[in-house]
């Protein structure tokens, strides 16, 4: 890897730090992430036919069930990943990430059994969770300045792309040749997009930095136009250096606002993968026919994608934490109509316009904790963050699956609208927990204390 000297204004070749500059980045990662929304929504676009197949055996309890599995294998793999990264650096893991939810995709499509199918899922969870944080870190890092909310709307939209798309598998494959199929589809990521991660990919500047390779982390900061990344006061190694990322989320200036991110993103993610795993299911025995029941899935993700866009601009001008809070509000409105039921038409309209705020108030979670956390802890800060908030996805496909399997689901519907209003409460307080936390104390309260790399930071 070529190496520079000087300082960065006498670097001949150094581009802007501009959209264009970064742009291989944020479409490697665009990419990956499409597929992560494609495998994740390939479950609830076919779960309808699934229940239909006497063969294997499924019942609304066991996939609620197998639902909570594949969240139970995200909830492993996103605080697992960030603390790889430490070892091997971010390019690998995200490799690592797309080959196993491939793998889990093709442990689906060859299951004979409910067993089986529930194992290749939690394969495929453990890919997915490493995934999201890591690409959403990246895309943090390498994002123009004041345009890291809007990056990160623009990477969702991926998500919402890749859903869609499953739901269209969904609407054509499976009723055609069966929902095996469309399982086999979730292979391709790792034939595409592995080998473009390995070849085209650069590693953070911030991890080489972080590994002892200065020159390294340097010339990827010149090639694209970032500033070099600056050194941490003292270099994270081994479990202690681990135990003390994860104690430095818990600083005085992130103290309070860290537990109310965590509050914040459960009822995020219970929301996303709630809805992703049952709407057609629950629209479906809400008197829906089966073709309009799936094509709801299709519906709330595109307006999951103008959501990503409006919240991204909205918050890069508002603040992030003010828009979520009204994202998840409107979304309990929604989640509350979407219990009558309405006439088809209204019923697309108010599924449509509650994807727009229902999946781009939890990336506006990961948005709040970019403002939150130092360079050298957005990794650990957006694992965790998005750790934590995976046991809300177990809870929702499993909670939802429950309330189904005894003829309850429009309470489905109710539980939704609530977790809109406490997620709302929560990100709304983190600005003001984060004034609080940071707040100097005064000399009544305070004795000297000797400087140290902690308190430097």
């Amino acid at each position: 890897m070529t190496t520079f000297s000087g300082t960065p204004d006498a670097l001949p070749h150094r581009p802007p730090h501009t959209f264009r500059s970064v742009f291989p980045v944020l479409a490697l990662c665009w990419l990956a992430v499409f597929f992560d929304g494609m495998d994740v929504n390939i479950y609830g676009a076919v779960m309808p036919h699934m229940l239909e197949d006497s063969g294997l055996g499924l019942t609304t309890s066991i996939a609620g069930t197998i639902g909570s599995w594949t969240t139970f294998g995200m909830l492993i793999g996103a605080l697992t990943a960030g603390n790889v990264t430490d070892w091997i650096g971010r390019r690998p893991v995200l490799a690592v990430s797309v080959a196993l939810f491939s793998i889990g995709s093709a442990l689906c499509a060859l299951a004979g059994s409910t067993a089986l199918f529930g194992a290749g899922r939690f394969v495929s969870g453990l890919g997915l969770g490493g995934l999201m944080p890591l690409a959403l870190a990246m895309v943090m890092e390498f994002a123009p300045p004041r345009r890291a909310a809007l990056t990160t709307g623009l990477l969702m939209t991926s998500y919402h792309a890749g859903g869609m798309f499953a739901t269209v598998l969904g609407l054509t494959v499976a009723p055609s040749v069966g929902w095996r199929w469309v399982f086999w589809a979730g292979v391709v990521p790792a034939v595409i997009t592995v080998p473009l991660l390995l070849r085209l990919m650069p590693e953070s500047p911030g991890v080489l930095l972080s590994r002892g390779h200065r020159d390294q982390a340097d010339a990827v900061a010149d090639r694209y136009g970032l500033p070099r990344p600056t050194p941490v006061a003292s270099p994270a190694a081994g479990a202690r250096g681990r135990m003390d990322a994860v104690l430095a989320l818990f600083r005085p200036e992130s103290r309070w606002a860290t537990p109310l991110l965590w509050v914040a993103s459960f009822c995020g993610l219970l929301l996303v993968y709630g809805v992703s795993t049952w709407l057609p299911t629950m629209m479906k025995a809400s008197g829906y026919g089966m073709t309009s029941s799936v094509s709801f899935l299709l519906v709330i993700n595109a307006g999951g994608i103008v959501g990503m866009l409006i919240a991204g601009r909205t918050a890069d001008r508002f603040g992030p934490a003010r828009v979520s809070a009204i994202w998840f509000t409107l979304t309990a409105v929604g989640a509350l109509l979407l219990r009558s039921h309405l006439s088809l038409g209204l019923t697309y309209a108010v599924v449509a316009i509650t994807g727009v705020w229902l999946f781009s108030a939890q990336v506006m979670v990961y948005a709040t904790s970019n403002t939150l956390y130092r360079d050298s802890e957005r990794a650990t800060g957006l694992g965790w963050v998005t750790g934590i908030g995976r046991t809300g996805a177990v809870v929702g496909p499993w909670l939802v699956g429950a309330l189904a399997s005894n003829g309850s689901q429009s309470w489905g519907f109710t539980t939704f609208a609530l977790a809109g209003v406490t997620g709302a409460v929560a990100i709304a307080l983190v600005p003001a927990a984060g004034r609080l936390g940071s707040r100097p104390r005064t000399a009544a309260t305070t004795t000297p204390a000797p400087v140290s790399s902690a308190t430097d930071a």
